[in-house]
């Protein structure tokens, strides 16, 4: 399969999980709470680099523009509608790097939709957040998804890393603006952007995007063990001690 259709194909997922959801408002309630708690997890996680420091804004891009409840629906849309540019005018690593990108954004959706059926059907049941959101992962399981999730991140961040040392790639993203803002393309243009001027940045101290990759495998995968394995009410407290944090 080419790269425009599988692009494609990711993007018609997650619609048909919004979709499905829009269907049932509790369905929908749900899920814009499940990310809402994710993000909040990710800030209290990461609330060291968010504070300042050389992987601020890294830490800052990943919240908001992979951790965050806003609505990606535009961004989708226009992805969608340029995937055979990718392909077509991309060096070939940088359309696999998108590739990955949307079936990273396919399986989370799909991951935040079963949680968010899984919180609904615990109803008074699901308790305070930390209670209800240890409750939703266990029940949803899918352990080989949880770890391929984080691999494919730190792929795409090795990736991406890799790509800003190409000559010219900064030049052919600029040289986009204006076309992207005439064909409608803005939001996406302007994630793109982001995401390479972050990564440019780590990359150009000694060791930078390697030290930053190293610190989310660490985390998200002692966290991935901890809500799988870890004992009910410790899990449960530590949790609730991360979201708190990031109030």
């Amino acid at each position: 399969m080419d790269t425009a259709q599988q692009i494609r194909d990711c993007v018609a997922r997650v619609q048909a999980l919004r979709q499905e959801s829009l269907s049932q408002p509790g369905i929908h309630a749900a899920v814009l709470h499940v990310k809402r708690v994710q993000a909040r997890r990710f800030a209290g996680t990461y609330a060291d680099l968010l504070a300042g420091g050389p992987y601020s804004a890294a830490s800052r891009f990943f919240l908001e523009e992979l951790y965050s409840d806003r609505d990606y629906a535009e961004r989708d849309a226009q992805f969608a509608r340029i995937a055979g540019a990718v392909e077509k005018f991309f060096p070939a690593d940088v359309a696999a790097t998108a590739v990955a990108l949307a079936r990273l954004h396919a399986l989370t959706e799909s991951l935040d939709h079963a949680m968010a059926r899984a919180w609904l059907a615990a109803g008074d049941e699901a308790g305070s957040d930390a209670h209800a959101y240890l409750h939703a992962w266990r029940s949803v399981g899918r352990r080989e998804d949880r770890d391929g999730q984080l691999t494919t991140v730190l792929g795409i961040g090795v990736e991406m890393a890799r790509l800003t040392r190409l000559p010219g790639l900064r030049f052919m993203l600029k040289m986009m603006r204006g076309p992207a803002a005439a064909a409608g393309l803005d939001a996406l243009q302007r994630f793109l952007e982001a995401g390479f001027d972050t990564f440019s940045a780590m990359a150009r101290s000694r060791h930078g995007a390697d030290a930053f990759l190293s610190t989310i495998r660490d985390r998200e995968a002692r966290l991935i063990n901890l809500l799988f394995d870890g004992e009910p009410v410790a899990c449960e407290t530590e949790l609730a001690a991360t979201l708190g944090q990031a109030r």
